[in-house]
């Protein structure tokens, strides 16, 4: 019978704090035993309970093991044993977005939508060497006098107090604080640490050297290649100059699509795979055909609609709400290009099971104006602090300087692209176009899960909110097959 024996589990540092002053002798707590000892179990013999024991009991040999088998040896995957907890407070908007780009870790923020904000903001430090402290406060302090107002109006007009501040954030900038739980092994702690130290941003570099200052006296032999090099440092300005030589003239007359429309998601599906329906219902089919995929993928393709269709119900016959579809439909996945407010990129941010490529917040695509905002004849509140931003980003260096975000709103927006696998997106669907998700990222969903739906016809029947799941109609058989747009 297998044997699963607890190695560890999660205390809080405060306890432990208070467990080693009660011990006779002084005590080194360090989470390096436990990768040392599990180290050890391709090539020693004895229970790793025993090699747990020995690492515990050698705290100096353990750690003289990590820095031979993780950073001589190369085998950097030990470090993930490590594992740590951080409390991140008194972090702006804009330094959680950055922080939170590094998918392998877990957060936990403080939800502007639910916590009414009180006025922390961060005053960067490039701010302040460019003379320019007293003129950023009084914009933030404007910013948080048009959100308590928006608050009072909305309110006034017969929107519940929590739809009424989750709404009125919209005016506040990327500068207002946050704060957040996460948890990381060692390994991607000093990743995330050497990207940090390679922004251009003070705040951030500040950042990494916090992380490091509270995680490396409990493992330092698990955090040693921190320091960015010419690759991390000047990549960006390379790619950069290579592409205004190269690219430059081909697109400086093209024009810039800029949705209009304050309430438009802008997205569009740019790229999808082919026969991604065949795809996944070939790799479903293999196991009881018993042959090879590219036999499988044949036969699937010698059905009509229907027979798909009748395929993919048997798949889904028995699902449930909660229940995840099985990993054959990673087999198909979409790129969608699309501009979103910073509100709805916070919550976007949140699907790391994905890729997420962003270029930065530019005022030049406007501001999203939530619907109740507008319906209560409020939007000139909004605008003024859209314009208000805009003149800040200027004294601040102007929309290339990287400080300059600091002063955009939540309502600002930013180009990105967001490639998922149908898997994946099944969760983002579930969760995102349920009725309790927010309004701005319950259209931006239901905008992608409706060109999913022409992508992959078949297999993207059960896309939608928890809420709609047992009334959502069985997908009917495609009438013609359906490709993305190449031009969007």
């Amino acid at each position: 019978m297998a044997r699963v024996d607890l190695a560890g589990f999660n205390v809080d540092a405060d306890l432990l704090r208070e467990l080693a002053a009660l011990h006779p002798e002084p005590i080194e707590l360090t989470p390096e035993t436990v990768s040392a000892a599990y180290a050890r179990i391709s090539r020693d013999s004895r229970p790793v309970g025993e090699l747990r024991r020995v690492s515990r009991l050698e705290v100096d040999k353990a750690r003289a093991s990590n820095e031979r088998i993780v950073f001589g040896l190369g085998h950097a995957s030990v470090a993930e044993h490590a594992v740590f907890n951080f409390d991140v407070l008194e972090v702006s908007r804009l330094a959680i977005e950055a922080l939170e780009s590094h998918r392998l870790a877990s957060y936990t923020e403080k939800s502007q939508r639910y916590v009414r904000l009180g006025e922390d903001y961060a005053i960067p430090e490039e701010v302040e060497s460019k003379g320019l402290a007293g003129e950023f406060t009084e914009f933030v302090s404007r910013a948080f006098s048009r959100y308590a107002l928006l608050v009072a109006r909305l309110m006034a007009s017969g929107v519940p107090d929590k739809m009424a501040g989750e709404d009125a954030r919209y005016a506040l900038p990327l500068a207002v604080h946050g704060q957040l739980g996460m948890t990381c092994n060692a390994r991607s702690l000093e990743h995330l640490v050497l990207r940090l130290n390679s922004s251009p941003l003070a705040e951030l570099r500040d950042l990494a050297r916090s992380f490091l200052a509270v995680a490396k006296p409990v493992a330092p032999s698990l955090l040693r290649y921190m320091t960015p090099g010419p690759y991390h440092l000047l990549r960006e300005a390379d790619i950069a100059a290579s592409v205004r030589s190269l690219l430059g003239p081909a697109v400086a007359q093209a024009p810039v699509d800029h949705p209009a429309d304050p309430f438009s998601t802008g997205v569009r599906l740019v790229n999808a795979t082919t026969d991604g329906d065949a795809r996944i219902l070939a790799a479903l089919a293999v196991p009881t055909l018993g042959t090879d995929y590219p036999s499988a993928m044949a036969a699937v393709l010698s059905l009509d609609a229907d027979g798909r269709t009748r395929l993919y119900r048997a798949v889904t016959a028995r699902l449930g709400v909660h229940d995840a579809l099985p990993r054959e439909f990673e087999l198909a996945s979409m790129t969608f290009e699309m501009v979103v407010s910073a509100a709805a990129f916070g919550q976007m941010k949140r699907h790391r099971m994905s890729s997420l490529t962003t270029w930065p917040y530019d005022a030049a695509l406007g501001i999203t104006i939530p619907p109740a905002i507008a319906e209560a004849g409020l939007s000139d509140i909004l605008q003024e602090g859209a314009d208000e931003a805009s003149a800040m980003v200027a004294r601040l260096g102007g929309p290339g300087d990287p400080v300059s975000a600091y002063a955009l709103l939540n309502a600002h927006r930013r180009r990105c692209l967001w490639t998922l696998n149908l898997r994946e997106f099944y969760h983002v669907s579930r969760l995102r176009e349920d009725e309790h998700a927010q309004w701005d990222i319950r259209l931006l969903t239901a905008a992608m899960a409706d060109l999913a739906r022409g992508a992959f016809p078949v297999c993207s029947g059960h896309l939608g909110g928890k809420d709609r799941f047992t009334t959502r109609a069985a997908p009917q058989a495609p009438a013609a097959d359906v490709r993305p747009d190449p031009a969007g």
